[in-house]
């Protein structure tokens, strides 16, 4: 595609209202994950952390189609979710590897793989609006990672003053991590046909339920 015309800018900008739309979600995990650093570590947490996840998400774009032919993928995806949202509520635990934490690259790791987990579902969306051009994915995501960033910062700063608001993130990853089974190509029409159309929000409620709970009992047990 012409990068001078029209047509191109359009899709441009359909592409960042996407990445910002379905960035949200990711702003607040990256939040989340270096919400106990100080307070200069948490911007070069959040710094490196998200232009390793971009990076990420740039090469796994451009193979984005042959992704839709992996079985349970989206499966996988959301299992791994669960304890990562239940590590983040519980830090200290005797996984190193997932947890909100004081070290700066346990903060990146945590940041690269949540991102990359919770974003499956927007890589094939971007990789669809883009219809194939990789350029349109990488200008589009070249504009929306400041804001990205910038919006980290701030929801950390509340997450700060409002600790509890912690469960809310760890609740919205439960909630996606249901919605990923429920798109998986081969189980999520499955999931549906056995049980009803109300398993579309019923999944994600209890697991966004469910991740608040064992978070909360791992917290504070002895």
């Amino acid at each position: 595609m012409e990068i001078f015309t029209l047509q191109f800018w359009l899709s441009v900008g359909a592409i960042i209202l996407m990445d910002l739309s379905l960035g949200g979600d990711n702003a607040v995990v990256i939040a989340m994950a270096s919400n106990r650093l100080p307070e200069k570590e948490r911007k070069k947490a959040i710094l490196i952390g998200t232009i390793g996840a971009v990076g990420l998400r740039m090469a796994l774009t451009a193979v984005a189609v042959w992704l839709l032919t992996i079985p349970y993928l989206q499966v996988l995806g959301g299992i791994l979710l669960i304890p990562i949202a239940i590590h983040l509520l519980a830090p200290g635990d005797e996984d190193p590897h997932i947890e909100a934490s004081d070290n700066l690259w346990t903060a990146v790791k945590t940041i690269i793989l949540a991102d990359f987990l919770m974003s499956i579902d927007n890589i094939l969306s971007v990789a669809g609006a883009a219809n194939g051009d990789f350029l349109l994915v990488v200008f589009g995501l070249m504009v929306s990672i400041p804001i990205i960033v910038m919006g980290s910062q701030l929801i950390g700063k509340v997450l700060d003053r409002f600790p509890f608001l912690m469960y809310a993130g760890a609740a919205m990853i439960g909630w996606t991590s249901g919605t990923m089974f429920l798109h998986d190509k081969v189980l999520g029409p499955v999931i549906t046909a056995a049980f009803g159309s109300w398993i579309e929000t019923g999944l994600p409620a209890f697991l966004a339920l469910a991740v608040c709970v064992l978070g909360y009992l791992k917290s504070h047990r002895k």
